[in-house]
């Protein structure tokens, strides 16, 4: 089974990687492949480039051989749209092989909005991560697809090759890219916050308006 977790990754933090390593082992994969998006279509452009969030991407997993970096978005010109993703991954795959793409909440509250969104389920799996916040609204969209394809075992998942949805309720770290890039900017620390590589690079590289002579 392939897992896809996506984002921008803006920049990559202990929040993200700590729920790469939930996934992996509730889903019963050996690896968990972080997508950096392009062009996120809902944001618009992010605070650092595509090759400078990537090489923190790469940085941040360099000595966790469960979570593997997939760049495949950053080399598509225009906006990052899931389903592309997904089709691209498919056509490597083949058509039996379960394929699973992860998102939260928030980002599927929105899910019926998504381009092409009616093939998605039709490519791979969808696993919701529960969110802090208000929820699903429970006439729309998106709470009908959990009730009406949802799964309560994960192993289901391995089952098939796409059109399960699972909701997952995983610990996570209350840890946001936009504090930490309004943390950096206001020059306090973000260390722990984020691997020492990741920061390290980011005061090389002035990212977030770090300064480069500032203390790690």
């Amino acid at each position: 089974m392939h897992v896809i977790y996506g984002g921008t990754f803006d920049p990559v933090h202990h929040g993200h990687l700590r729920l790469a390593i939930e996934l992996k082992e509730r889903l019963g994969v050996s690896e968990v492949a972080l997508v950096p998006c392009h062009i996120p279509p809902h944001r618009g452009s992010t605070d650092a480039s595509a090759a400078q969030r990537l090489k923190l991407l790469q940085l941040a997993v360099a000595d966790e051989a469960g979570l593997v970096v997939d760049a495949r978005e950053l080399t598509r010109k225009g906006a990052s749209y899931t389903a592309d993703t997904l089709r691209q991954l498919r056509e490597q795959l083949g058509a039996q092989e379960p394929l699973v793409m992860v998102v939260g909440t928030d980002a599927f509250a929105g899910f019926d909005r998504w381009r092409e969104w009616e093939r998605i389920p039709q490519l791979a799996h969808v696993v919701v991560v529960r969110r802090p916040g208000p929820g699903l609204d429970p006439q729309g969209v998106p709470a009908k697809l959990l009730q009406d394809h949802g799964i309560s075992d994960a192993d289901q998942l391995h089952s098939a090759p796409g059109g399960y949805f699972l909701e997952l309720d995983p610990p996570l770290l209350d840890i946001s890219a936009t504090g930490i890039r309004d943390r950096i900017l206001s020059g306090r620390s973000p260390r722990y916050l984020m691997p020492d590589p990741v920061w390290r690079e980011i005061r090389s590289l002035g990212l977030y308006g770090a300064c480069p002579d500032g203390n790690i």
